[in-house]
């Protein structure tokens, strides 16, 4: 479904962020990224999405190229990106936040079902549809901020990040719906620093460090790798 091939990312002059970075997403697959602070892994998801351009290489989503392609129009083709942090619109509501996701859309009755299938998926949004959307709680705007991609009809969900800053219980609600977001046929990459945890989920993952993948393989291979374990799973 996704393959990125060779990309090399550069800020400024002297910082070169990606490093020939390939990798490869199937249709139906949760794949995962991991890696320490500064490997890499939010400059490839935001290279993929169009928030940055690789100075070479090449992103294809479903035969499509898209590495040049402004990033509402890789929303457009499916491919939508919840990113690190949330960004929310604090002052508005919960359900204008929604309506925002779907924002490429024109087709009602069809909004009107994703809707109320991210209300049934997030019950707690749905009991604070009117509040600002910055009153809710960080767990509820992580919730929101994945409505708001699944709005946007993604075909590939790419999740930057979504247990930073949440307690144990949330984070384990959060990936539970991530898996149940997947089995209704939704693809996903995501990034990760709870490693333990997005290795519990995924099929494959890849493994980076300073802008380049040291490794990849199913995650249950990852996950009894020595040095993954030491790395990022606590020994």
């Amino acid at each position: 479904m996704l393959s990125v091939q060779g990309i090399n990312v550069f800020y400024g002059k002297g910082i070169h962020a990606l490093k020939d970075l390939s990798l490869e997403v199937g249709q139906g697959e949760i794949v995962t990224l991991i890696g320490a602070n500064g490997a890499g892994k939010s400059s490839t998801l935001n290279t993929i999405s169009g928030l940055v351009r690789p100075r070479s290489g090449s992103v294809v989503f479903r035969d499509m190229d898209i590495t040049k392609l402004p990033a509402h129009k890789i929303v457009e083709a499916g491919l939508c990106q919840v990113p690190e942090g949330r960004r929310i619109f604090a002052n508005l509501t919960v359900q204008t936040n929604l309506e925002l996701g779907a924002y490429l859309r024109k087709d009602k009755a069809a909004i009107a079902r994703d809707m109320q299938r991210v209300y049934e998926l997030f019950p707690r949004l749905a009991e604070r549809k009117q509040q600002p959307a910055g009153t809710l709680s960080g767990g509820e705007q992580q919730m929101l901020a994945i409505g708001r991609a699944l709005m946007s009809q993604p075909q590939l969900l790419m999740l930057d990040e979504p247990s930073m800053g949440l307690a144990p219980l949330l984070v384990k609600e959060i990936f539970r719906i991530v898996q149940e977001i997947n089995r209704a046929g939704t693809t996903i990459l995501l990034v990760e620093q709870n490693a333990r945890m997005a290795l519990s989920i995924a099929h494959r993952g890849y493994v980076l460090e300073t802008g380049r993948v040291v490794m990849t393989d199913s995650a249950s291979v990852l996950a009894e790798v020595d040095e993954v374990r030491k790395a990022y799973l606590g020994g």
